[in-house]
């Protein structure tokens, strides 16, 4: 139970690696959070870095989710939870990072790397369906949402799966809309910021 617990912590500990303040500060001399939409995440970075730091920050957020998932299975035993914890604990790290004063993004480049971890295909379908979105409406927040909306949809359409994997695909998908229900607003009212733009308002921020 003790390495469990410890798998569990030390995802968080990962999680909290926020790339985009530290490649911002190292870029620019700036913390991120203070320009653009506000938010530590790939489609900030892509707003005030530039493409190329935005592909490292997405990159480098999704293997932490992955990296997650295998601490998990590593110390986690025959249990199918703890992985999933430490999937979750990663997702919560990166959205209130212990090494950033609990100011993050909203985790869906982590959640990516967690799902795709768990379950491939489904996260796989879910995203191809996010990305049409995306480039449909520009708005990465709803593509998002459409991704760990369709994820434990897809789960249960392919079947095959452990409960465990689809509660925490569901658990993700419930957490993601919470941080996203300023985005949600936004989107209603037709003032969410889409990708390419230089929106500066920090509410409602949009992103990985």
């Amino acid at each position: 139970m003790l390495v469990q617990i410890l798998a569990i912590i030390m995802s968080y500990l990962l999680g909290s690696i926020s790339f985009s303040v530290l490649l911002a500060k190292m870029l620019k001399g700036i913390d991120i959070r203070q320009h653009g939409s506000g938010n530590a995440g790939a489609t900030n970075t892509l707003r005030i870095l530039g493409k190329g730091p935005a592909i490292i920050v997405l990159c480098l957020d999704v293997i932490k989710g992955i990296v997650a998932i295998s601490i998990g299975k590593w110390l986690g035993g025959d249990s199918t939870w703890i992985p999933a914890l430490c999937g979750i604990a990663a997702i919560i790290g990166h959205n209130w990072p212990l090494y950033f004063h609990f100011r993050g993004g909203k985790g869906i480049a982590t959640t990516i790397g967690v799902l795709v971890s768990i379950c491939f295909l489904p996260a796989l379908y879910a995203g191809i369906l996010a990305i049409l979105i995306i480039i449909a409406t520009r708005y990465v927040s709803l593509g998002s949402l459409v991704f760990v909306a369709f994820t434990p949809v897809f789960l249960l359409i392919l079947g095959g799966y452990t409960a465990s994997v689809f509660w925490t695909s569901l658990i993700i998908c419930l957490f993601a809309f919470w941080r996203h229900r300023g985005n949600i607003v936004k989107i209603v009212q037709g003032r969410e910021n889409k990708i390419g733009s230089k929106g500066s308002n920090k509410r409602g921020k949009q992103g990985v």
